[in-house]
């Protein structure tokens, strides 16, 4: 069965993610489109607590989110607890926050990098690994409080 991956974004990041969107058809992965369906302002939790509740369900593996500085959606979708989102800019960003901290959603900061590094990030979310080791001892600890 093929990979869903889940996306959403607000206005700024409407365009970027049309263009993850088909990135990701040309991997051969399904998507499910939570929105916005336009370039008009619009709220960004409205959208991103779609993928964020989706992913901390369980209902699908790993997600994207996008909006203008990658801040917002990236804190909204944190809220939940079975959500580590890396807020990633670079390719290398997105590989670390993979293979050390088991990222399971992306947030791209769509005013802030060109279309061709955002579709690099992706593919480097998509295809690390989590590492494990010692770093599954530090992602167990990110939800105990102190």
């Amino acid at each position: 069965m093929k990979e869903i991956i889940p996306i959403a974004c607000d206005h700024a990041g409407y365009q970027l993610k049309l263009k993850v969107i088909e990135f990701l058809k040309s991997k051969d992965l399904d998507v499910i489109d939570f929105g916005t369906d336009s370039e008009e302002s619009c709220d960004y939790p409205d959208f991103a607590h779609k993928v964020g509740s989706a992913i901390n369900n369980g209902t699908y593996k790993r997600g994207i989110v996008i909006c203008g500085s990658g801040n917002g959606v990236q804190m909204t979708v944190n809220k939940y607890p079975n959500v580590r989102c890396a807020l990633s800019w670079t390719p290398e960003i997105a590989h670390l926050g993979r293979q050390h901290n088991d990222a399971n959603i992306v947030s791209i900061p769509a005013r802030f990098i060109s279309t061709e590094d955002a579709l690099q990030v992706v593919n480097e979310f998509l295809q690390t690994s989590f590492e494990g080791g010692r770093h599954q001892r530090r992602v167990e600890k990110i939800n105990k409080l102190l």
